[in-house]
């Protein structure tokens, strides 16, 4: 009896033991095990918002440092070096951002069919025009509402009379130009756009009789004015330097959408921009831990390079609470309203998981340097299917400008209503239609909003010198748009995803049933090694089983689904 009493014993403690791994012996009792400790509470809570704390607490502290150092009237260079860090944070964020938009475009849409590239890019640009329509008229609504232009802060002193030539159609056919690049190296270091130069042979002219009346001075005196009323404006298309990340996201789009139809041969290629964007990834996270002092060094710098702060606020005070009202009804009503009729989940605690991704966006005012942030919290904290982020956020953060659209459109009939304008329905409509337009053509880098906002003004016929009003708060109001922009962007990804939910099940099915074919059917190349879960969405597993196809046709879902459902019934009858 005792016996049996201690096997049953020794069975038991082997049972908790556990089976062997390895023909090793076990570990005495005094050493320590390796087993990860379960943390639990606020250490578990710490543990998976360390980076969120770290990012708030670099706002936080650049606030009160800008804030705290102001009274001291610091000198140029004493501000310079306080916003150095910053500087180079900053230069660190952007430097990751091309390979991030290469690597991710090609590798993602390398991963699904064509016609699956070509839905999933109809619903993104669809919602993002839908929603930058919807922000320029909230935007108009507002403004009519609040009525922030006081025409006692038009100052007729401060107006040039230098009136620059701005139009819309120059804007929409460069926004074409730098979607299809000449050049794809050029398009990484240079944008294309339009100015206007005065016409050669009237400059010929010019300097031809100004060479002939040099002797007399009363002539030449003349000359000058009768001959600048002929000088005649033409286009000329010129390259500036700036990323044209346009151009290289259609051509990354194009790319792979062809290198996921050569099959297993062009898999090597997919394998290598998918590692690139894994260690552009793993520099982010290490970057991350410089933010405290980055984000600190940006904000102060800011604060303490304006002049009169005091004095700006004031003065533009219902300005800035116009915009900050339609960026918080968009944020917290708005799209979290369409994220749970979509969804049909927590709105909020999806809006939680992009705070760091906000903080960085509203500390760097660009949604391109806080990308690779963005990365981060959409894929290892929300859990967002990879294929559709690596295919909407790069995209998203050139086109979907919502905040841009919002302010242009509050800032343009904030600079008529200051000239006492009064701008009727047909003007209204203008400023809605071109807002939208422009909004859509704006670079994804901070104060772009203001050369945009010229289109608009030159629109309406508005004076386009009182531009230079909004400078002093633009800083400030930049960062408040720039969440809306980085917002809209990851929301948009939530919502592709639920509406291509379907289609991304059935393209994971397919590539179960390729690998279940044998050797002898049509599109099947025999067993592969490393089975693949239904319903895994991992953009590395996809990618390889959808390369088992020779031609990446576009998947008959109602068949594959049906012979999914076949195959669940017949292992329950085994059962």
């Amino acid at each position: 009896m005792e016996m049996e009493k201690s096997d049953k014993f020794s069975d038991y403690l082997f049972a908790k033991m556990g089976p062997p791994t390895s023909t090793e012996l076990p570990p005495k009792t005094t050493e320590r095990s390796d087993a990860p400790v379960e943390l639990t509470g606020y250490r578990r809570w710490l543990s998976e918002n360390l980076m969120l704390l770290v990012t708030l607490s670099g706002v936080l502290l650049g606030v009160i440092l800008g804030l705290s150092l102001r009274p001291l009237n610091l000198h140029g260079d004493s501000i310079m070096l306080i916003s150095y860090p910053g500087e180079l944070f900053m230069r660190v964020l952007k430097l990751m951002i091309l390979p991030l938009v290469i690597s991710s475009l090609i590798a993602g849409s390398a991963s699904l069919n064509a016609k699956m590239n070509g839905k999933i890019a109809l619903r993104t640009l669809v919602y993002f025009a839908s929603t930058s329509f919807f922000n320029a008229a909230l935007g108009i609504a507002l403004v009519l509402l609040i009525h922030p232009g006081n025409p006692d802060l038009h100052n007729a002193d401060d107006r040039s009379t230098d009136r620059r030539a701005v139009n819309l159609l120059d804007s929409l056919l460069d926004l074409g130009r730098n979607v299809f690049p000449d050049n794809l190296f050029q398009a990484s270091i240079q944008q294309a756009h339009t100015v206007y130069l005065p016409k050669p042979s009237i400059l010929h002219a010019f300097n031809e009789t100004m060479n002939d009346t040099l002797a007399s001075g009363s002539e030449a005196q003349r000359l000058p004015e009768d001959l600048a009323e002929e000088v005649v404006l033409v286009r000329d298309i010129q390259y500036r330097s700036g990323t044209n990340t346009l151009g290289i996201v259609f051509f990354c789009l194009v790319f792979g959408t062809f290198l996921g139809t050569i099959g297993q041969k062009g898999q090597v290629v997919v394998d290598f921009f998918a590692a690139i964007f894994e260690v552009i990834m793993k520099m982010v996270t290490c970057v991350m831990w410089l933010t405290p002092v980055g984000i600190s060094s940006v904000i102060a710098g800011k604060i303490l390079s304006v002049g009169d702060l005091g004095l700006v606020m004031s003065q533009l005070m219902w300005f800035i609470v116009t915009v900050a009202i339609g960026v918080f009804i968009y944020q917290f009503v708005v799209m979290q309203a369409i994220y749970f009729v979509v969804v049909r989940r927590n709105p909020f605690k999806f809006y939680a998981g992009l705070i760091q991704a906000m903080l960085t966006a509203f500390a760097t005012a660009s949604t391109a340097a806080a990308l690779p942030i963005t990365f981060r919290c959409m894929n290892e904290k929300l859990k967002v299917d990879p294929r559709i982020t690596r295919f909407v956020l790069p995209i998203g953060c050139n086109i979907n400008m919502d905040g841009t659209a919002l302010y242009i459109a509050v800032a343009s009939i904030f600079i008529a209503q200051m000239s006492g304008m009064v701008l009727g329905f047909g003007e209204l409509l203008t400023v809605l239609l071109t807002s939208t337009a422009a909004s859509m053509s704006s670079a994804s880098v901070p104060s772009a909003a203001l050369v945009l906002l010229l289109v608009v003004l030159t629109a309406i016929d508005a004076p386009v010198q009182d531009v230079t009003l909004l400078f002093a708060v633009d800083w400030f109001v930049d960062r408040i748009r720039t969440t809306n922009n980085m917002l809209g962007d990851c929301y948009t990804a939530a919502v592709v995803e639920e509406l291509s939910r379907k289609e991304l099940m059935a393209l994971d099915a397919a590539s179960v049933n390729y690998q279940d074919m044998p050797a002898g059917t049509p599109n099947g190349h025999g067993h592969h090694d490393g089975g693949l879960l239904e319903g895994q969405t991992e953009l590395e597993t996809n990618s390889k089983c959808v390369m088992t196809m020779t031609d990446s046709v576009v998947v008959d879902m109602s068949a594959v689904m049906n012979n999914v459902n076949l195959q669940q019934e017949h292992c329950n009858r085994r059962v």
